[in-house]
């Protein structure tokens, strides 16, 4: 069974993580931002950790398509006093940012994981987050979130995704970040149509390398909407198909808006194949 490490917690990947979402913005497409508003937002983060969720994942930089950066210091204005608060719940959290004075300050503050959707593409991100203990998620996209959805192409976009992945796993290996602290995200709706999506949600484990563990980001994504013909908030049970199968082709880390109801279907998941319920 692998471990991976994030700070000071070690968590068993024996059967999938719930990644709770926790979104800081404003502009979320999913419509669960929570802004500057601090008190809703550590509200949420406590609804998603009494649901069942393992670990959180907290932005406050929206990477929807069509996004506008957000300055570094309203990030670290959003984000800064629910992680200060919700660190002390004595469960893993993520930090979802590329920034690396964000990647310090909130490791500092007290993230054990950094969710990077450039993999740690900043000159200055690999040496930041190689001087933590912290886990790191190493995620590709092709182009930046304001315009990655204008026609995104590739000529074989799994061996394509799989290559820059094991670019990015080489540059942290060099740096002296370990095995056991790295997880791989494909990056489904980063600069992929959805045709490229489904090609990398086919072979999902092709899209990896050297069996680290993947994450699976597909909640309420508009891809969802392209299969099922429905509005953004109408996608709750389209995401929960998705993040089973996810834990079906072997994603080992779910990041979901949606905590109970993709616990519960895990759980019926687990009973079935083990005959026994997931705790």
């Amino acid at each position: 069974m692998s471990i991976l490490h994030c700070g000071r917690f070690r968590l068993p990947l024996d059967r999938p993580l719930v990644m709770g979402i926790v979104n800081l913005t404003p502009d979320s497409f999913s419509g669960d931002g929570t802004g500057s508003d601090v008190d809703r937002a550590i509200r949420h983060a406590r609804y998603q950790i009494d649901a069942g969720a393992d670990m959180l994942d907290i932005g406050a930089e929206s990477s929807r398509p069509g996004a506008i950066p957000t300055p570094e210091d309203e990030e670290l204005r959003r984000l800064i006093p629910v992680l200060r608060e919700i660190a002390a719940w004595g469960v893993p959290i993520s930090v979802d940012t590329y920034k690396p004075v964000v990647m310090r300050t909130a490791l500092e503050a007290g993230a054990s994981m950094i969710n990077d959707i450039t993999a740690l593409g900043h000159p200055d991100a690999i040496s930041i987050v190689a001087a933590s203990e912290c886990g790191v998620c190493l995620m590709h996209m092709s182009g930046e979130p304001g315009t990655m959805q204008h026609a995104p192409q590739y000529d074989d976009v799994v061996r394509e995704v799989r290559e820059f992945l094991a670019e990015r796993v080489a540059r942290c290996r060099e740096a002296g970040i370990a095995d056991n602290r790295l997880v791989l995200d494909p990056g489904f709706g980063f600069g992929k149509t959805l045709e490229h999506n489904l090609a990398l949600f086919r072979v999902l484990t092709a899209a990896g390398t050297d069996e680290l563990p993947l994450l699976v980001g597909l909640s309420r994504k508009s891809m969802l909407g392209a299969i099922t013909g429905r509005p953004v908030d109408q996608r709750g049970a389209a995401s929960v198909a998705a993040a089973l199968l996810g834990a079906l082709k072997g994603a080992k880390i779910l990041r979901v808006h949606d905590v109970a109801e993709t616990k519960d279907a895990l759980a019926v998941l687990a009973a079935i194949e083990q005959g026994v319920c997931n705790e």
